[in-house]
């Protein structure tokens, strides 16, 4: 027997019930525990399970024909949006799209230049019968007929196709019936959310315009999840921008005819295609079809929020900026999972494992999704906003007068509005994303001292580590009233022994992290949230880590200030930092650690900070709130101080040329070679560190400072090549050949490793410095003699440019 409600809270929000083109509003259900959560945002699971052949096939045999026949809600006959399911709706997109004014105009200026470059090379001049200017005409006309073909052929590898009621009804079926078998808790949304996402839909739909979905991207099942809540919510399904990778037999057509719209992984230097992709997404916008595409470009192997890739996002912003489009709606949208289903070759990806082509057997397969249980998804939709007045004040700031004036901005300008829309994104991205209680357990397992943790002790953390989430402005999944210790069980389950292990035949049950790199994915999702606390501690650590009593280990207010802004800057491709500013930042950090008694602040008389320190408090309860913010940011530092000391490795050797360059992914391999040989030698404390991406944000950190020079040579496909920068470059023993501890980048170095963590292996200075130089030098003179190329002799100059380290970026 179900047990009974729970009483109505009259302040929250309703739940749905979404029959056809009918919205009924029921009073609230559950909220998320004994008090209500997350602003009194109740939630409804949107996907329920289906009936299964083995255990009952006349009920499955029945739903299948009701999702065929489109009975009830299934029909998804009165969407809001634009119409799509029609037979001939493709060829009158393509028709649209080739009528382009933009797309004509690029086709005759092409052929326009293929005409005088054969009339240069005298091709025209050898046709018979013709005076010379029909000569031209005829071929200009015959180049333009074959791009015509060519822009076809792009166009019918490209375009969605969702032509079909009955095709969408079977696929909404097939991908729910996978669906709730890997996340048998089904699809959960916020019911305030949603409601209010169909009312902005009705709104756009008046005004024809179109609703772009911009997700976070963990995985596959991201884009599926979002068109299945479009389909029940009954709102127009999205066209989704997908990397042509995912264009394989037998998934390729099922996706395109579901609403995938296939480009290319790189454009090159085609402007044919570039033109067709911007004509396409005019069409779409204009004519009020929803899109969806992901702010980050691909997915994100490392669980949090990789940084703003601009691609489609410019050819949106271009749509609107240019007058061919009035205004679209854009909604940022977070997917957050209990656990994500490819995290195991993410984690081969990272450590260095070539990526696997895409197939249809490890989609279904390799990762067992018709029987896993990994819990559930959550979607929260943050409130839509208009692309239009956005770029409005944007315009605005840049003293322009109108978006009119799309041709005036030059391509500074239009980078700082595209980066400002991309990170305004990712915050509110961040803004709404819940928090998992696997990524709640995930973070205190490799946050707490020592082996393990034992049950109660971990459910007292959790507590804990809720209550700070929401204190920050986070959401934590709803628990439907359950107690923690359940919650704990629940996420412990969803993990499995692969992730999280148990000591058997203890006192109390204890749990312990098996793959502390896997797990490390779930750290991540909430990593945002504290990242300022996090560069606060471990600034504050520089002086911690030296021992003694509480005045040796308080640091001066002018030297933490120091530390925390040189490590906001190294980290400023890793993470969001909120958008107010340096001083703003670390003044409200430090009030808030203040607040929650980590820390005491000494003031001057006129209550400027002097001194910080740890409080007596943080002190008696053995530092546990401090260290959690300090092994949040630890293993990043780690991966950021092995990039910096791969460089060293980079030192010419005395014996050869000066002016060797190298291959960027080979040097980063080997820093990764590096990484892995310090970690099983003691002088590494985390083996996250060898992470590929991190290794690789670091490298585009270091050329960003100048550290390293970056030359791409054009039409080459070796891939870019560096050096260390001449200023930056150490110098070597002249009698030994050894590279030297000084120097500008052996401070740098330095500079990073005092926020490191202290270990016993490394209280040794002297001999840990000499040990890690001598097999940095060993993998680089290795690297030396497998990867030297010759100085490049074509490089882009925008390759080579160096770029200031702007303040603005700071924490």
């Amino acid at each position: 027997m179900p047990p009974s409600k729970p009483p109505v809270d009259e302040h929250s929000a309703p739940d749905l019930e979404i029959v056809g083109s009918q919205l009924t509003i029921h009073p609230s259900g559950f909220t998320g525990g004994p008090e209500p959560q997350d602003d009194q945002i109740t939630e409804r699971n949107l996907v329920r399970h289906m009936a299964r052949f083995r255990e009952n096939p006349f009920e499955f045999l029945r739903e299948v024909s009701l999702y065929m026949s489109g009975t009830g809600w299934r029909a998804y006959d009165e969407p809001i949006g634009q119409p799509v399911f029609y037979s001939g709706f493709s060829e009158r997109m393509k028709s649209s799209i080739l009528s382009s004014d933009m797309l004509q105009e690029k086709i005759r200026e092409l052929a326009s230049t293929r005409v005088t470059v054969e009339e240069k090379e005298g091709l025209i001049a050898i046709v018979e019968g013709y005076t010379l200017d029909e000569k031209r005409a005829r071929r200009r006309h015959d180049i333009e007929t074959s791009l015509r073909e060519v822009v076809d052929k792009m166009m019918d590898d490209m375009i969605c196709k969702m032509e079909s009621k009955t095709f969408i009804r079977g696929a909404y079926y097939l991908c729910t019936q996978l669906l709730t078998r890997a996340y048998h808790q089904g699809i959960h949304v916020s019911s305030e959310e949603v409601l209010r996402l169909r009312s902005v839909a009705e709104t756009a739909a008046k005004k024809k315009q179109s609703i772009v979905f911009l997700p976070c991207h963990k995985s596959h099942v991201d884009y599926v999840s979002l068109q299945l809540i479009c389909y029940r919510l009954g709102i127009g399904l999205p066209v989704v921008v997908a990397g042509d990778n995912l264009n394989i037999p037998l998934l390729g057509p099922f996706l395109q005819h579901a609403g995938a719209m296939w480009i290319r992984r790189s454009f090159g230097n085609d402007p044919l295609y570039h033109t067709v992709v911007q004509a396409y997404i005019d069409t779409l916008l204009k004519d009020g079809f929803n899109f969806e595409c992901f702010i980050e470009g691909g997915r994100s192997r490392t669980g949090k929020l990789l940084s703003p890739k601009f691609g489609i996002l410019s050819f949106i912003v271009d749509s609107v900026l240019s007058g061919r489009v009035e205004d679209t709606i854009i909604c940022p949208v977070s997917t957050q999972y209990d656990k994500v289903i490819e995290t195991e070759s993410y984690i081969s990806e990272l450590l260095g494992q070539p990526k696997q082509k895409e197939n249809l057997a490890d989609l279904l397969s390799s990762s067992s999704v018709l029987s896993l249980k990994l819990g559930r998804v959550d979607v929260r939709f943050h409130e839509p906003w208009s692309l239009r007045e956005f770029l409005g004040q944007q315009i605005t700031r840049l003293n322009m007068s109108d978006l009119g004036s799309n041709q005036k901005l030059a391509h500074d300008e239009r980078g700082r509005i595209l980066r400002t829309l991309g990170y305004r994104v990712l915050s509110e991205i961040n803004d709404v994303s819940v928090m998992m209680p696997t990524a709640l357990v995930g973070t205190v397992l490799l946050t707490l001292r020592g082996r393990g943790v034992g049950k109660g002790e971990l459910v007292r953390r959790l507590d804990w580590l809720s209550e700070r989430v929401r204190a920050k402005g986070g959401r934590v999944a709803h628990f439907y009233r359950s107690p923690t210790e359940m919650v704990v069980d629940r996420a412990l389950d969803v993990l499995g022994p692969k992730l999280v292990g148990e000591t058997p035949g203890l006192a109390e049950p204890t749990y312990y992290a098996v793959d502390r790199f896997q797990l490390s994915f779930y750290r991540n999702m909430l990593i945002h949230l504290f990242i300022t606390e996090a560069l606060v501690s471990v600034a504050m650590y520089t002086k911690i880590k030296q021992g003694g009593g509480p005045t040796n280990q308080r640091i001066g207010y002018e030297a933490l200030r120091t530390q925390v802004s040189f490590l906001s800057q190294l980290f400023r491709g890793e993470f969001i930092f909120p958008p107010e500013g340096l001083a703003t930042n670390l003044e409200n950090t430090l009030n808030c650690l203040e607040t929650d008694n980590v820390i005491q602040i000494t003031r001057d008389s006129s209550g400027a900070p002097e001194y910080v320190e740890l409080s007596e408090a943080e002190r008696l309860c053995g530092r546990e709130n401090y260290d959690f913010y300090c092994f949040l940011i630890w293993p990043f530092i780690e991966a950021s101080w092995l990039g910096a000391v791969s460089l060293l490795g980079l030192t010419p050797p005395l014996d050869g040329p000066r002016e060797i360059w190298i291959n960027v992914k080979k040097a980063q391999d080997s820093a990764q070679l590096l990484g892995k040989t310090l970690y099983h030698q003691g002088d590494l404390s985390y083996f996250e560190a060898v992470n590929k991406e991190t290794l690789k944000n670091s490298y585009q950190r270091f050329e960003e400072e100048g550290i390293i020079l970056v030359a791409k040579v054009k039409d080459s496909k070796a891939g870019p090549t560096l050096r260390l920068a001449p200023e930056w470059t150490p110098e070597r023993d002249p009698h030994t050949g050894q590279v030297l501890p000084r120097g500008r980048l052996w401070d740098f170095t330095e500079l990073i490793a005092q926020s490191r963590r202290e270990g016993k292996n490394r209280r040794d200075g002297a001999t840990v410095s000499s040990r890690v130089l001598t097999m940095s030098d060993i993998v680089g003179r290795q690297l030396f003699q497998n990867a030297a190329a010759p100085a490049p002799t074509d490089i882009s100059s925008k390759q080579m440019r160096r770029k200031a380290i702007g303040t603005d970026s700071k924490l």
